[in-house]
This record gives structure tokens, C-alpha cells and sequence, in this order.
């Protein structure tokens, strides 16, 4: 394992060991509104701080982009890209599904992954052009050649919600074809699921980096594809993103773009 990966895995650990703990204990969970249906606890916080702190340990002239506390040390060629819990609206209502999200990207380019589900105590990662792992056994997507039989997931976007209508529609379309549909509320296991070939394509509106770097890499270095809403690379500034087995991605988009306004093709 890379070092830089190594550590990675090492801070993913040590903000589990704590969200764990603080889930068995909700009692003890403070709460904040960021925005409309959009949530921060205390826990959020504090793992995020224990991942910081792991990493600067090591990299000490490292850039931090994360989720709660934006962006921190040293303008460089790397940056880590830090989702404490991606779920936390799962996490706080007892929800056992959610995850630490943590990628490092070097000149833009993400180069090492994980997202580690601390509950089921399973650790995805990925450097790249080296595979992507679960536990340490490689994994690959599904073999999925269309949409008939898929076991396809997505996230509403509740935080825009004008954007349902259209949405509804790419929704209806595939549930129609699809062997069916889930919606579990953290888009970075999402997309480690589509990488592990449990689901076999993704897609939501509106993500944020964090909710998306680690992820991406772990599918695409699984075999699969990513993709914003019209089939580009824009995903990352747009956060409309797409993954999938290349076959089920292709039939994914291709159905998707009719359906979608302007606002949504990027």
C-alpha cells in the first residue's frame, strides 16, 4: 500500500473508532442546521479534526479541503479532500449507513481513495492505477450490459428542491426498465457500492467534491465510468454526476439527456 494511501486508511480509522463510539451514544450528539434539511453535529466536527490532525501529522505542508471546515494549510500540489460523514442525516436519527470519505488529489488529479463504512467495518480503496480494493481483495463493477436487471441507486436533491419535477422523470424512466432503485442517503458509499459491482450505476444532482473525489476514483479504477449528466467531465464543478459499468452508464446517459432541462445537461 502507497504510503500517502496508508495514511489515509490510517485517519479513516482512527474518525471511525470515534463516529462509532458517539453513534452508540446519541444522547450525547449536538446538532447544528447548516441550511434547509441540512445538518451538522458535533461528531461531524471532531472526526474531521482527528483526520486533519492524522494527516498533517505526516504532511505537514499539505493542503485540507473539508466538508465543515473548508479550506486550510499550505497552497501545494496536494490537497486532501475530507467528507468527516457522508450520512449524517443517517447518522444522527440511528441509521446504521454512512461513511469517512477521504481522497488525495495531487494537481487536481485525485490519486488515492478510501471510504470506509466504520458500522459494517469495511475499508474501500484505490490508488490510482493500482485497482480498487475492499477489505485488501480487489473488486470490480457488475457486468451489467443495459438497464434491464440493473439494481441502480441515487439521492434526491432535497437541498433544491424546484429541481423534482425533471428529476421525477429520470427517476420514472429507469425504475420502469431497472430491476429496481435504492435511495440510502450517502453518496460516497453509493459509489463504492457501484464499484464493488453491488449496484451496478449511480446518479444525483447537486454533490459536493468531497461527497464525490474518493468515490470516483474507486469506480473508475474498478472498471467503471463517470460522467456528468450529458456523458462530459463536468461533474466535479456541477456536482451532477453519473457512475457505472461502462454498458449501463452508456444506456444511463443516453436516456437521461432527453429528459433533462439545460440547467441539468453538465
Amino acid at each position: 500500500m502507497h504510503a500517502m494511501l496508508n495514511i489515509a486508511v490510517r485517519a479513516a480509522r482512527a474518525a471511525g473508532r470515534m463516529a462509532v463510539k458517539s453513534f452508540s451514544e446519541p444522547q450525547h450528539l449536538d446538532v447544528q442546521s447548516k441550511g434547509l434539511h441540512d445538518y451538522v453535529t458535533n461528531v461531524d466536527k471532531a472526526c474531521e479534526q482527528v483526520i486533519i490532525s492524522t494527516i498533517l501529522k505526516s504532511y505537514p505542508d499539505h493542503q485540507i479541503l473539508a466538508e465543515e471546515s473548508g479550506e486550510s494549510g499550505a497552497q501545494g500540489d496536494y490537497q486532501w479532500i475530507i467528507d468527516p460523514i457522508d450520512g449524517t442525516t443517517n447518522f444522527m436519527r440511528g441509521i446504521p449507513h454512512f461513511c469517512i470519505s477521504i481522497a488525495l488529489a495531487h494537481k487536481g488529479t485525485v490519486q488515492h481513495a478510501v471510504v470506509y463504512d466504520p458500522v459494517r467495518e469495511e475499508m474501500f480503496t484505490a490508488s490510482r492505477g493500482a485497482g480498487a480494493q475492499l477489505n485488501g481483495y480487489r473488486i470490480r463493477v457488475g457486468g451489467g450490459k443495459d438497464l434491464d436487471g440493473a439494481l441502480l441507486a441515487t439521492g434526491f436533491p432535497f437541498r433544491m428542491k424546484h429541481l423534482l419535477p425533471d428529476y421525477q422523470k429520470v427517476f420514472n424512466k429507469f425504475f420502469e426498465q431497472a430491476a429496481d432503485v435504492r435511495r440510502s442517503g450517502a453518496a460516497a458509499l453509493d459509489l463504492a457500492y457501484v464499484a464493488a459491482g453491488r449496484y451496478d450505476g449511480f446518479w444525483e444532482a447537486g454533490l459536493k467534491i468531497w461527497d464525490t473525489a474518493a468515490g470516483e476514483l474507486l469506480v473508475r479504477e474498478a472498471g467503471g465510468v463517470v460522467t456528468d449528466f450529458a456523458g462530459g467531465m463536468n461533474y466535479s464543478k456541477s456536482g451532477n454526476i453519473v457512475a457505472g459499468a461502462p454498458k449501463v452508464l452508456q444506456a444511463m446517459v443516453s436516456q437521461m439527456r432527453p429528459l433533462l432541462p439545460e440547467a441539468l445537461k453538465k
